[in-house]
């Protein structure tokens, strides 16, 4: 699960719909928001849903610190994504013996009760970069690669691995007329 932290329309629209795309593509089932109630974004990443497939699930709470204290208290661990943590690869080891976690990802200047409560604080490098490529690389480290091979149900269409140009399939036609 992932918990994006201080939401702002119109300012954060993208990157937000961003992060939850990059959450649902490599292996998250569910991300929490805070800050602005977005409808806009929800219905964005329901769309994704219906199209592609999947049960990827988008949550606004209007108290990440209760979810926090709720994860917690239900056995998460909570990992916060912060270019001041532990590096990434002094940590993964410890990180892959987790069951299960929240990872926070945050948006506007991060309040520094966040550090204090997350059960670790983890940085992928030590240089500016965007929460998305922060987010991106810690899933595919904790899910090892086995993410990009995550096939996603009910999709009405799907990519088609080609060495140049693109191609993508409307299976939804196939499915309805049984040829799959």
């Amino acid at each position: 699960m992932i918990l994006r932290l201080g939401h702002r329309i119109p300012r954060d629209q993208r990157v937000s719909t961003h992060l939850a795309l990059a959450a649902r593509a490599l292996g998250a089932e569910s991300m929490y928001y805070s800050g602005m109630r977005d409808p806009e974004l929800e219905e964005a990443i329901d769309k994704v849903n219906r199209l592609w497939g999947g049960s990827f699930k988008l949550i606004y709470v209007d108290d990440p610190f209760r979810l926090i204290e709720e994860l917690k208290s239900d056995g998460y661990k909570i990992v916060h994504l912060t270019m001041y943590g532990v590096n990434i690869n002094n940590i993964i080891d410890e990180l892959l013996k987790i069951d299960k976690f929240l990872v926070i990802v945050g948006g506007e200047k991060v309040p520094k009760e966040f550090f204090y409560i997350s059960n670790f604080n983890v940085s992928i490098g030590t240089q500016p970069h965007s929460e998305i490529s922060a987010l991106a690389i810690f899933l595919d480290r904790i899910f090892q690669g086995a993410e990009l091979d995550k096939i996603f149900s009910q999709s009405m269409y799907k990519i088609v691995e080609v060495k140049k140009g693109k191609k993508v399939v409307d299976i939804s036609s196939l499915k309805e007329s049984n040829l799959l």
